[in-house]
């Protein structure tokens, strides 16, 4: 039953708290991005290699895919368990994770594997705060208030993911298992003082059963497809790509299949996991395919700006290879602020006047700022690229919090947490999808120019012509994970034995300038198709967000929602004495969609 007894002061420690989770989580999430080349060599294994890619791309996806595959499920549980007891638990597996990635002893392929299954474990605690948050958020704040709430949460959340940035920047060269440890201490506290001040008091689904079946299918589903996208991105055969390697066909088409059979099996059985009608409601389908559309454009943006920064320009201003990945996260500040600034700005507007103008302009800005982004020279002026990166920031903010409000309040009050997680899930799913689609975009990019300008550029330099194009026939994708880890890979690819050989000018080939002005035209050369997607995506999405409707009036939902809220208490308590458990769903009028 829930707690109809909280003070005024809750909504405040409901935010607090589940603000403090989220900024944990997706801080996590992205820390590694900054930090892999450390990681690696802390545990002594070359992750350019190629029997060693898929521990490279399963240490930096695990966590994601896991949030992913499990966010809808998690939310579900909380809604029929407790939302505020899935949030607790989800914060103590996280910090239990935590630790034991912080503790990792060994080197080599078997701490690779230990580092992947722990992030696993730790996207599992990750997905129980995904889920639950948000729905803790809408069952504390009357709906006039909302906006501003789920504002500071979305914050958190975006913005955390650029924080990571920094911290990873920070600590990893330190020590490398100072990225895992930094969330133990707030994990610690999340957990107690989420335990001790936390309490329920949203409406429980009156489901007495799990959706195995729906579970494990909508799991499968997800974990083909998003598979497939991570063993896509590797060689095939003489191929640049994996997209033709049978394994990742099967995986891409058996998921797609199996997430078909999801979507029948919800509609048959008696209480499913999802509730697929609640896409009948406009403010709930509109706002999530406006999501997806957004992360599907974001998705790979931090990666493109890391690569470009860490590989590129960072190089070329000066910067050795082992300072860059500190230096990439400082550089994309402005970024993280432009978020801070709109995110509850745009929150509180949004419940004054709706989300529908918010959400729209918002994605309108993003894929301006994408266009701005694609058209600056690779060696840029910083100025111009710090103040495009920060109108990207502010007009995602823009959107985040009045398109998260708007759905949220678009759901029955039982039903928040699995529609919460949904909204999260297109977001995570989108963003791997995106990664596979500006990763493929660039590799196609490099592969079309790049064998050209390495045999050009290492002949110049008098490496012998045999050698040279043996080098130039690497796959394009090595040198993309190159820059995005900020390694000069010149070494590896050609010895030390040619790099002693008389005429060739080894200096310059291991200058800080060589590799980065050798792949900066061919990066280009995807870059501008992968900014020019992802504006076009970003303008597809604010047609969708347009199409939400106009919002409906705001000065109805005080005294019915605390009639129905009433009510609803009178309900639970008159059922809970009579033996017949929680009332069904209560509805609260739509007052931002």
């Amino acid at each position: 039953m829930r707690d109809t007894t909280v003070s005024p002061r809750y909504k405040w420690i409901a935010l607090s708290n589940t603000t403090l989770g989220i900024l944990m989580a997706t801080i996590n999430g992205s820390i590694l991005l900054i930090a892999l080349p450390d990681i690696f060599k802390g545990i002594k294994l070359d992750p350019l290699a190629p029997h060693n890619t898929s521990y490279f791309l399963w240490v930096l996806m695990s966590f994601l895919l896991v949030t992913s595959v499990l966010v809808v499920s998690l939310g579900r549980v909380g809604d029929m368990f407790g939302r505020v007891r899935m949030y607790t638990l989800g914060f103590a597996v996280f910090t239990v994770f935590s630790i034991l990635l912080a503790v990792t002893w060994m080197t080599g392929p078997g701490a690779a594997l230990w580092i992947i299954l722990m992030r696993v474990g730790q996207g599992v605690g990750g997905a129980f705060l995904f889920a639950n948050s948000n729905a803790i958020i809408t069952d504390a704040f009357p709906p006039d208030e909302r906006g501003l709430a789920l504002g500071i949460n979305g914050v958190a959340a975006i913005g955390g993911a650029f924080i990571g940035l920094l911290l990873g920047g920070l600590l990893a060269p330190i020590e490398w298992r100072l990225v895992f440890l930094v969330s133990v201490p707030v994990g610690l506290f999340g957990t107690i003082w989420a335990w001790a001040r936390l309490r329920e008091t949203g409406v429980r689904n009156s489901a007495t059963h799990i959706d195995w079946l729906g579970n494990a299918s909508f799991a499968l589903g997800l974990i083909g497809i998003l598979t497939g996208i991570v063993y896509g991105l590797q060689p095939y055969g003489g191929h640049t790509m994996g997209w033709t390697s049978p394994f990742v066909l099967s995986c891409l088409i058996g998921g797609v299949a199996v997430l078909v059979a999801f979507a029948v099996i919800e509609t048959r059985v008696n209480e499913p996991m999802f509730q697929l009608h609640l896409f009948s409601s406009r403010g709930f389908s509109t706002g999530n395919v406006a999501a997806l559309l957004l992360a599907l454009a974001r998705g790979g943006l931090q990666f493109m700006l890391i690569i470009w920064l860490q590989g590129i320009w960072l190089p070329l201003h000066g910067y050795s290879f082992v300072r860059t990945p500190l230096w990439a996260g400082i550089y994309m500040v402005p970024l993280t602020i432009g978020f801070f600034v709109a995110g509850p700005v745009a929150g509180r507007l949004a419940d004054r006047h709706g989300a529908r103008m918010f959400a729209t302009l918002g994605l309108v800005l993003t894929a301006v700022s994408f266009v701005g982004l694609q058209a600056i020279p690779i060696n840029f002026p910083y100025p111009l690229f710090a103040g495009l990166i920060f109108l990207v920031g502010l007009s995602m903010g823009l959107f985040a919090a009045p398109n998260t409000s708007a759905v949220m309040n678009s759901l029955p009050v039982d039903q928040r947490g699995a529609g919460g997680a949904m909204l999260n899930t297109f977001q995570n799913s989108a963003s791997v999808l995106s990664i596979g689609f500006f990763f493929t975009v660039i590799t196609l990019g490099l592969a079309a120019t790049l064998p050209k300008a390495l045999l050009t550029g290492l002949t110049r330099q008098g490496v012998p012509h045999a050698v040279a194009v043996s080098v130039s026939h690497i796959p394009p994708i090595g040198s993309l994970f190159s820059a995005f880890l900020g390694i000069n890979p010149i070494k590896t690819l050609l010895g030390a034995k040619v790099l002693a050989e008389p005429g060739v000018h080894s200096s310059v080939l291991l200058g800080r300038g060589f590799f980065p002005g050798l792949i900066s035209a061919p990066f280009a050369n995807g870059l501008h198709l992968a900014f020019l997607a992802a504006a076009a995506m970003c303008l597809l999405g604010a047609v969708v967000s347009w199409l939400r409707g106009p919002n409906p009036a705001h000065d109805i939902h005080s005294r019915s929602r605390e009639l129905q809220e009433g009510l609803g208490s009178v309900a639970e308590v008159a059922m809970s004495q009579s033996g017949a458990g929680s009332p069904g769903a209560v509805m609260e009028p739509d007052v931002a969609s």
